[in-house]
């Protein structure tokens, strides 16, 4: 036992406390918490010398994650009454169409250019969230017909593409849209369900077979890494949740525009100077 921690203590440490940071991030920003994940083991993969796999484990990896963690903090939402159910009942179809459809293209992708396409699309994000006005709209209420079956089916395939929830483009979509920020984050945590679940089962039948992936790994997903981080977001993301309550709604978005551009910044890099 004590030859296994010495191995892999940092390992395990890393990993929890990605789960903590991360299951705080799913509550307060509706992300689900891939922004953190999929970074975290990106490093942590490619430091084990699983470089050619580590992008397309993590983001598979994270999605997993992101079920468990969405649905803990949609409920926590719930509770306070923020949630917008019609939303979720009517753009879960397509999101999911989009998930499964983003990850058979994940699969076709490098890891240099899952890389650069994460950190292009949060540095847009962010850009929007942190400089945006309240006043911008493109309309009073949210899509409904062909135009909700199109960005609904675009959420699923870019979110599964980052390995991310639906709060980082849901929550942005929404407020476009006339919602308050609050409920955004609120109803966009439980697209996080519609989008790990077709795309984690559809990254291990991609990645079934594949060469080159890290211990305990089943296709694209590593058992190892969803567990243990599966047990700290899920207990941490109903205080993630309460502190979203309690923040002023401008402060909210600028915070998480800050951690999106910190994330893309740390993605971009790594596929400029790898």
């Amino acid at each position: 036992m004590a030859d296994f921690f010495a191995q892999y203590g940092v390992l395990i440490l890393a990993l929890a406390g990605c789960g903590i940071v991360s299951g705080v991030a799913a509550g307060l920003f509706g992300i689900g918490g891939g922004a953190i994940i999929v970074p975290v083991l990106i490093i942590l993969f490619e430091g084990l010398g699983f470089s050619d796999s580590a992008s397309h484990v993590a983001i598979a990896t994270s999605l997993a994650t992101i079920i468990l963690t969405s649905a803990r903090s949609v409920m926590a939402h719930h509770k306070r009454g923020a949630v917008d159910w019609q939303i979720i009942r009517t753009w879960a179809p397509w999101i999911m169409i989009g998930a499964f459809a983003g990850q058979l293209v994940a699969g076709q992708m490098s890891a240099a250019a899952l890389k650069a396409f994460f950190g292009a699309m949060a540095y847009l994000l962010a850009a929007q969230l942190f400089f945006g006005r309240p006043g911008w709209r493109l309309a009073d209420d949210m899509p409904t017909g062909p135009a909700r079956a199109g960005f609904g089916t675009g959420v699923g395939v870019l979110s599964a593409l980052m390995g991310i929830g639906g709060g980082t483009f849901g929550v942005s979509l929404m407020t476009v849209y006339g919602r308050a920020i609050h409920q955004a984050v609120a109803t966009a945590a439980g697209f996080g369900i519609a989008i790990g679940l077709p795309s984690a089962i559809t990254a291990i039948f991609v990645g079934w077979g594949q060469e080159g992936l890290p211990p305990f790994s089943i296709g694209y997903v590593n058992v190892a890494a969803f567990a243990l981080i599966s047990v700290f977001t899920v207990t941490m993301a109903p205080v993630g949740a309460r502190l979203a309550h309690k923040l002023d709604a401008r402060l909210l978005k600028r915070l998480f525009a800050i951690l999106l551009a910190v994330v893309a910044t740390k993605m971009l890099y790594d596929t400029i100077v790898g």
